[in-house]
């Protein structure tokens, strides 16, 4: 049954199914959609999209392919950024130990100590790129 076009009344028509039918003989070939995926999913998210594909007046799928194009997807920490993470957390407790003894003895003692401080903490989130 290759080639051949199916007609099929639906709501729309059949002059509005037979355009579609042209438009899609006119994709090349990189535009037709031949790959598939399986995903898996909680009933909650299946209900999800399918009332967000609803509401969007599209089929679930061109909903996902929609937000797959348009979409932002947080990536995962690396592990050095995890690093770069835990430094910064033992940079800032070192920084509350110097704050804490410069309010208990006086700043001068503790001066240069802050600045070396800063002066890590401000070279590690340029390294991050915060």
């Amino acid at each position: 049954m290759r080639g051949r076009v199916h007609a099929r009344r639906t709501s729309k028509g059949l002059v509005a199914d037979l355009r579609q039918v042209r438009k899609y003989k006119e994709l090349t070939a990189t535009e037709k959609l031949k790959y598939r995926i399986a995903v898996k999913m909680t009933a909650a998210d299946y209900f999800r999209l399918l009332t967000r594909s609803h509401e969007a007046g599209v089929s679930p799928s061109e909903y996902m392919r929609e937000c797959f194009r348009n979409g932002h997807v947080k990536e995962r920490l690396s592990e050095e950024h995890a690093g770069y993470i835990r430094q910064l957390c033992g940079m800032a407790n070192n920084l509350n130990q110097l704050a804490r003894k410069a309010n208990a003895g006086g700043f001068h003692d503790e001066r240069w100590d802050c600045k070396v401080a800063v002066a890590r903490i401000h070279e590690l989130i340029t390294k991050i790129g915060i």
